[in-house]
């Protein structure tokens, strides 16, 4: 049984229309990308599967008892606040020092647990919310353009992370992105979105497709083959650990 079922959705906004006829699923343990342009309906997509706007038609269907968990754009923070990564992790109360642990060691900076927020790198800081949503053990993991303001090597070793906690939690992860070189190859499906689902399937498939090429050009695919190579390309397990490392730190 699938984790979420859209069927037919339509968002508005006053005269303007978001997202037009969208169907999809999001199965158990899958990682789902949806690319495409700014303004075709990405977040709005997002904010329809986690309740937050009412669609003007269509239905979008949860699996009994779903958890959802959340990893935004960006999350402001006042700088001037003094809180450790740990007391921001259990802000809502109720979580376990081993909890808040564990949930860092899947986001892979475990070592992160006294700092201070505020001395946070970018990239640090958003592998500090990856952890914050997967406190809850969600059945579902959504990133709404979670490496805005990264570099490509330190989005890289996130997306490459996202992978590492699918494989372990099985939870199903459904990213949104622009970032098409980099998220694609760490995705099972992706769909092309343009207000309209325009094409979808493997990140083969979809880096080939005319619609895909229309509304991106033909030049991402080169960029998408130098990632694949990067990312399959086999590394002595130690250099590889070093390399995700101080991508994490930018």
């Amino acid at each position: 049984m699938s984790l979420v079922q859209i069927d037919d959705l339509c968002v508005t906004y006053g005269a303007t229309t978001a997202l037009s006829r969208v169907s999809l699923r999001i199965d158990p343990g899958e990682i789902v990308t949806i690319v495409g342009p700014n303004g075709s309906g990405k977040t709005s997509l997002l904010r329809a599967i986690i309740g937050a706007i009412k669609p003007f038609k269509g239905q979008v269907s949860h699996a009994r008892d779903l958890k959802i968990g959340y990893v935004p754009q960006k999350l402001h923070i006042d700088e001037t606040l003094p809180i450790t990564v740990s007391r921001f992790l259990n802000l809502q109360g109720g979580v376990t020092a081993a909890d808040i642990l564990h949930a860092l060691s899947q986001a892979g900076v475990a070592q992160l647990q006294k700092a201070q927020l505020s001395q946070l790198s970018g990239g640090q800081f958003q592998r500090v919310l990856l952890a914050r949503a997967l406190i809850a053990k969600p059945d579902l993991l959504l990133l709404d353009e979670a490496t805005q303001g990264l570099d490509q090597r330190g989005s890289a070793s996130f997306y490459q992370q996202i992978e590492t906690v699918r494989n372990t939690t099985g939870c199903a992860v459904l990213m949104i992105s622009h970032e098409l070189h980099v998220v694609m190859s760490a995705s099972d499906r992706v769909i092309c979105l343009n207000s309209h689902i325009c094409c979808e399937g493997t990140p083969a498939v979809v880096a080939s497709a005319p619609e895909y090429r229309a509304l991106f050009g033909s030049g991402t695919g080169g960029a998408l083959a130098l990632y694949r190579h990067e990312h399959d390309h086999g590394h002595d397990h130690a250099d590889h650990q070093h390399a995700q490392t101080k991508a994490a730190d930018q």
